[in-house]
């Protein structure tokens, strides 16, 4: 069972005070701290607790600069066997369809059963690259995915669905998946096994190595610009309501009803 991770490095901002970049169309990231995005180190827990049941390799993708050597590594610490990272000027500014793009051909130079990426990506959310990996592939794809079961050259797959409904559902093999949070418990990795991998190899294709064209990829090759980002403004503080129960109850009453929110 050969199995691709594609997977990302991004920063933490959960308990950070973030503020716009000087460009107006990204965040500042001097500061921040960096690691796996969290929907990949599913993806990759997966792909390992498959490769010890079943045997096989796991290949690790990322695209980035040299920062991303770090999170790759991360994953060989895990126990991935392979590490490649996609670097080039020309990937800057990549979309989700030219991001699908560029991994696709790298892809297409390695022998899989199946593909897994996160969900979506902490830093966009936009949870385009592994349906839209699995088109420019041409094979079938699952998403949402958050229990799976190997069946021969079948794999019955389990999806989360809105509501609280979860779809089974059998697909053939080589595939995309799309992994979700708490479909395993990703292990936890020590500062040891982080130094036995240090002098691994992690390989690095360009545009070139790819066969890609710079105008195929990067803001040229998009369909999506971003234009500007910006924090939420801040509205009106809350009011407090002080006094008896049946004094803030009528207070509650007055101000639903006119705010349009009784008949």
């Amino acid at each position: 069972m050969n199995i691709i991770v594609c997977i990302k490095r991004v920063p933490e901002t959960a308990d950070a005070d973030v503020s716009i970049g000087k460009s107006g169309k990204d965040i500042d990231k001097s500061g921040l701290a960096f690691d796996l995005n969290e929907w990949d180190g599913y993806a990759i827990e997966e792909a390992i607790l498959l490769k010890e049941k079943l045997g096989g390799t796991v290949t690790v993708l990322s695209m980035g600069g040299e920062d991303s050597n770090e999170s790759l590594r991360k994953c060989l610490a895990m126990g991935a066997d392979d590490a490649v990272r996609l670097t080039d000027p020309a990937f800057e500014g990549s979309d989700g369809y030219a991001t699908a793009k560029i991994l696709a051909e790298a892809i297409r130079q390695i022998p899989y059963d199946f593909i897994f990426t996160g969900t979506q990506a902490e830093d966009d959310g936009y949870g385009q690259v592994g349906v839209v990996l699995a088109e420019l592939l041409g094979i079938p794809h699952a998403a949402l995915v958050n229990r799976l079961e190997i069946q021969d050259k079948k794999a019955k797959v389990h999806r989360e669905l809105e509501g609280g409904l979860e779809e089974v559902f059998e697909i053939d093999l080589p595939a995309v998946l799309t992994i979700q949070t708490g479909i395993n418990e990703p292990r936890y990795v020590s500062i040891m096994g982080i130094r036995k991998v240090a002098k691994k190899e992690i390989k690095t294709l360009g545009a070139s190595g790819l066969n890609l064209k710079a105008e195929e990829v990067g803001v040229a090759g998009s369909d999506i610009q971003l234009e500007k980002i910006f924090l939420p403004p801040v509205g009106e503080g809350a009011e407090m309501l002080e006094g008896k129960p049946e004094e803030i109850a009528a207070k509650v009453f007055d101000i639903l009803k006119d705010k349009g929110g009784l008949a």
